[in-house]
């Protein structure tokens, strides 16, 4: 009877066993994506859109919200450089170059296709932005061919460090080509949402992230996963040590206006203006002084959350857990909620391509006290779909799940 049981009964389910992740990254790597949405929401939905970072325009409450999502791109390339490493683990060099550079490519395809279509609601892509997604796959192209080439991560660490130091050189120069040829721009020196190509005749190319830069933040990134091998306090010490470092270089370099940014602060009218001016720094492309400062504080966070557990910190792992998901989701319900609103307050759709962001000219939006509003509701709405898909992650074992 017990043979004829065990003959008949259907199989058992076989769930695949939990990845392991490093809390601390998750963590940290989910506050910088739920401040994200910030910036993209005040984008879409502050009224008039005016400039957070011009000084003779912007108030204290426009910049900081502004400033805070300063830190959300280069925590993100900063820790893909490590989850690259780590990933690295239980692969060969060959596997793992070979992963990083097709999922560079499949990035580089996302930016390009799905990216573009979303953010731009246009079927026929007139306009194609290279936006942190683009820098990522990019980069990690970059990397998986370092890897290629059997370049250890003492290698690796001294190329982007070397890049991370020095790009700003080009501050320096004054070639008319570094501004102008695109090849330049690309890799150096395109100076964000400003850095407009014309493709043939009603296309265009903007290259939002100078690639170099973005790379050097990986590559170091990349070197740094090392500690995560090491012993916790060893790893502490280390993270505390970098990020002071760095923000004492921010802090000492940005105040002799010495190197690292190619706009320098000045005293303004009032304490609050100069403070601003001093922390203005500069993201088209990413300054020295802009990842020394944003840096400095995400190697703290690590340092300091890697024994973090609470219910705050188990709700920023969900998001962290599926990045990739999450930052996708969370430009579809933007762009969702932005149409809806444009039209349930009576504009029509032969506005709604008349501004630099689709369905959001200057007369269209909401006060900012009200888009943060609107933020806490996206992040809300994700939370279900991010934990539920964190756990399939986990449980399964697909190929492709490893390019989400």
């Amino acid at each position: 009877m017990v043979t004829s049981t065990l003959l008949t009964s259907p199989e058992p389910r076989v769930i695949a066993p939990a990845k392991y992740r490093v809390p601390s990254i998750d963590l940290v790597r989910g506050l910088v994506m739920l401040i994200m949405a910030i910036d993209h929401l005040r984008d879409l939905l502050h009224f008039g859109h005016p400039n957070p970072t011009d000084l003779q325009t912007t108030t204290i409450a426009l910049f900081f919200a502004r400033w805070i999502t300063h830190f959300c791109a280069p925590t993100f390339v900063f820790l893909s450089g490590i989850s690259a490493f780590l990933a690295g683990r239980k692969r060969t060099p060959d596997q793992l170059a070979s992963f990083l550079i097709k999922r560079g490519l499949w990035l580089i395809f996302v930016e390009v296709v799905i990216i573009s279509f979303i953010t731009g609601v246009d079927p026929f892509f007139h306009v194609i932005v290279f936006q942190v997604i683009w820098a990522i796959g990019a980069s990690m192209i970059l990397l998986g061919l370092l890897v290629w080439a059997k370049a250890g991560p003492k290698v690796i660490g001294a190329i982007g460090l070397l890049i991370f130091l020095a790009h700003n050189v080009i501050d320096l120069m004054h070639n008319k080509m570094i501004n102008t040829d695109l090849v330049w721009r690309l890799l150096l020196s395109s100076n964000g949402f400003n850095s407009f190509d014309q493709i043939g005749h009603d296309h265009a190319l903007i290259i939002a992230y100078a690639l170099l830069p973005w790379t050097g933040v990986m590559l170091v990134g990349y070197a740094l996963g090392i500690l995560y091998t090491k012993d916790a306090l060893a790893r502490k010490k280390t993270l505390t040590t970098i990020g002071i470092f760095l923000l004492s270089l921010f802090v000492i370099f940005r105040a002799f206006n010495i190197y690292g940014d190619p706009a320098p602060w000045s005293i303004q009218t009032s304490t609050m203006l100069s403070v601003i001016s001093f922390l203005n720094v500069t993201k088209y492309p990413c300054s020295l002084m802009y990842l020394c400062m944003t840096l400095g504080i995400a190697c703290l966070l690590l340092a300091y959350t890697e024994k973090v557990s609470n219910r705050f910190s188990r709700i920023l792992i969900v998001y962290g857990n599926v990045p990739f998901f999450y930052y996708i989701c969370h430009w579809v319900l933007a762009q969702t909620i932005t149409i809806i609103l444009f039209f349930s307050m009576g504009h029509q759709l032969s506005e709604a391509y008349k501004s630099p962001f689709p369905f959001s000219p200057n007369n269209f939006g909401l006060p900012l006290v009200a888009v943060f509003g609107v933020w806490l509701l996206v992040i809300s709405l994700l939370y279900f779909p991010c934990r539920w898909f964190g756990q399939y992650k986990k449980t399964h074992r697909q190929w492709w799940l490893s390019y989400l």
